[in-house]
């Protein structure tokens, strides 16, 4: 397959980095509104980068499910790939892609598990079915087959009815941010990128080379 023509011109936008402010969650914050504005499919998914206690390096996409001053919160299976890498080596890092606003947010730092009240109360939150689902599924393991899953997810059920409780092994993680990154399409390819990197206690902000 021959990509070398695949391209395409990034116009929508520019950034300016003394219009942004110090804060980078503010400017965060702002993104994500108007990528939910736009009409972004997903506008919380993001990828997840870890790396496992062999130096292997791996991603994969979950959801955004908070976003304060403490960091950035999202929910999974402790006993997972990530759960086990996040277990051996507590730092990670996370990226957005919003296409049709031609803009890339990053995200990097320490990871941290959230309180279980935390968990607890947004378990109660979810649909019945990704309860049972948080039960049912062995998360990154090998199973035989779907079969597997749907029998799992009918034993919870049976167990558990309308109120199965959370998983000892289920809950949240939050990336506490050092470093953020915002990346606006330009033409040319002479992309922007405005950094933002603590230090000292402060947010020091300056522009990349694309």
């Amino acid at each position: 397959m021959d990509l070398r023509g695949v391209r395409k011109s990034y116009e929508r936008g520019e950034l300016d980095e003394a219009a942004l402010g110090e804060d980078p969650l503010a400017v965060f914050e702002r993104w994500l509104d108007e990528a939910v504005k736009a009409g972004e499919p997903e506008p919380t998914a993001m990828t997840v980068a870890t790396v496992g206690a062999d130096g292997r390096p791996s991603t994969r996409v979950v959801l955004l499910k908070g976003a304060d001053r403490r960091g950035l919160t999202f929910y999974t299976n402790y006993n997972s790939r990530k759960g086990r890498e996040l277990a051996a080596h507590p730092l990670a890092a996370v990226q957005f892609h919003w296409v049709a606003m031609e803009r890339v947010v990053r995200a990097e730092g320490v990871v941290e598990k959230v309180s279980a009240a935390e968990s607890d109360e947004y378990f109660a939150m979810r649909p019945l079915d990704s309860r049972i689902g948080a039960w049912a599924s062995p998360q990154s393991e090998v199973i035989s087959s779907r079969a597997v899953l749907l029998a799992n997810a009918a034993k919870a059920s049976a167990a558990h009815g309308l109120k199965p409780p959370r998983p000892d092994h289920w809950g949240g993680y939050r990336l506490v941010p050092d470093t953020w990154e915002f990346w606006q399409g330009r033409k040319s390819r002479l992309h922007d990128r405005v950094r933002y990197r603590q230090a000292d206690g402060r947010w020091v902000k300056e522009r990349l080379a694309p």
